[in-house]
């Protein structure tokens, strides 16, 4: 099995004779990023199973794009390589999300790898994608905070047949978690406070989602997504973006969102989701103001293991408890105003209230506070390495609190 992606890659790449016509080949690109990863989050628990993970690994992303072959409908392919290997691990400290472990003994795998492989049409503005799909939309966004990137199996088809509206249509069958090569069905993220209970289903294999952006100006954007996890719950997403040019280098960015998730097949969903994001720029300066409200009768819903949609969802927490209330402040500076391009730094605090504790047990509150700084070298033979450093720490009332901090150092190296 540790040979596979090698030689799927080679056995592709034996294939590709057969389409060396027009752009198929022209059009191609392929790149190798190296991605180390630490990873060191406390839970601040005396006298539990296991209250501190750190893990440090290192991964191997090949990522290849073809182009397309001549004619009224284009045909090419893709594919993504992965590899995974341990460098520091052990049982007690296993379960970072950066390598699969054993259930019985949390021993840490020494590597782990897989190719996906993806098959493409484009036919005059639009595509359809078959395979491994990444999607990045409101009602589903693939989760990339680790070693590797989490991905799904199905097909995705993206319209552009009139200028200003992007349309996608899809369905997803299965997904392979961020620190694992093994596909499976797909489920309803659950836990702390939202209330969720699924039902007479664990799991399901059909993701369908339907919905399109039109951009009005360079300024404004509008957009409607629709989701739907069989047998879990139904999603209607809203999305209005619109940047107001103040005066020279200052700007106010407004990015609002709303939600309807229901049931479906005998769960018990039922959330209104508000949230929005307002950003004001001066230079490299970037002052944010985010507020978020849940509604209904359980929190927000979302596919385990995504990145919900949400302004208030962050490096720890998703701030997304039953009828919890979150604001946020973030400040962002861009060090290419003072003439150190590459450079950038960020900062928050966020805090939420009115959470629902249940069973008659009142309300509770959580808080969290991050921190990033990163460099990207911009050129020389360093071209494109990466260093960020993340640190966060979040508390409650009512669940695990957490000292969290990340290190990744990455470089992507074109190929062609």
């Amino acid at each position: 099995m540790k040979n596979l992606p090698a030689r799927a890659l080679a056995s592709a790449a034996a294939c590709l004779p057969l389409f060396a016509q027009a752009d198929f080949i022209g059009d191609s690109k392929a790149s190798l990023e190296l991605r180390n990863f630490y990873f060191n989050r406390d839970y601040r628990q005396s006298g539990a199973s296991q209250s501190y993970s750190e893990e440090w690994a290192q991964g191997f992303l090949l990522r290849y794009e073809s182009g397309y072959t001549d004619g009224t409908v284009g045909v090419g392919v893709d594919a993504l390589g992965l590899l995974g290997l341990k460098l520091d691990s052990s049982p007690d400290r296993s379960g970072s999300g950066l390598l699969p472990y054993s259930a019985s003994d949390r021993r840490a795998a020494d590597d782990y790898s897989d190719l996906g492989l993806t098959a493409k049409l484009r036919a005059s503005k639009s595509t359809l994608k078959v395979g491994t799909l990444t999607p990045r939309l409101p009602v589903v966004q693939y989760n990339d905070t680790r070693l590797h990137p989490q991905t799904f199996q199905g097909g995705l088809a993206e319209i552009g047949e009139i200028d200003g509206l992007a349309v996608q249509l899809g369905q997803l069958r299965q997904v392979k978690q961020r620190d694992s090569s093994n596909a499976e069905d797909m489920s309803i993220t659950r836990g702390n406070k939202r209330n969720i209970l699924p039902g007479r289903h664990t799991s399901s294999d059909r993701f369908n989602l339907a919905g399109g952006t039109y951009r009005w100006n360079d300024n404004l954007s509008t957009s409607y997504h629709y989701g739907n996890l069989e047998d879990f719950y139904r999603q209607h997403y809203l999305g209005l973006v619109h940047v107001l040019p103040i005066a020279r280098d200052q700007s106010l960015k407004s990015d609002i969102r709303w939600a309807r998730s229901t049931d479906e097949g005998g769960s018990n969903v039922d959330n209104r989701a508000l949230n929005a994001l307002f950003t004001y720029r001066l230079g490299g300066h970037g002052f944010g103001l985010g507020y978020q409200r849940m509604s209904g009768d359980t929190g927000y819903a979302y596919l385990a293991g995504t990145d919900p949609y949400l302004t208030n969802f962050v490096q720890i927490g998703d701030f997304a408890n039953k009828d919890e209330r979150s604001w946020q402040l973030r400040y962002d500076y861009d060090f290419a105003a003072i003439g150190l391009p590459g450079l950038t730094f960020m900062t928050r605090y966020l805090r939420g209230d009115n959470i629902d504790l249940l069973n008659g047990q009142g309300n509770g509150k959580e808080w969290e506070r991050d921190t990033d700084i990163g460099y990207v070298v911009q050129g020389g033979p360093l071209k494109n390495l990466g260093f960020k450093v993340r640190n966060g720490s979040f508390r409650s009332d009512f669940g695990n609190d957490v000292d969290e901090t990340r290190v990744i150092v990455s470089y992507t190296l074109p190929l062609w």
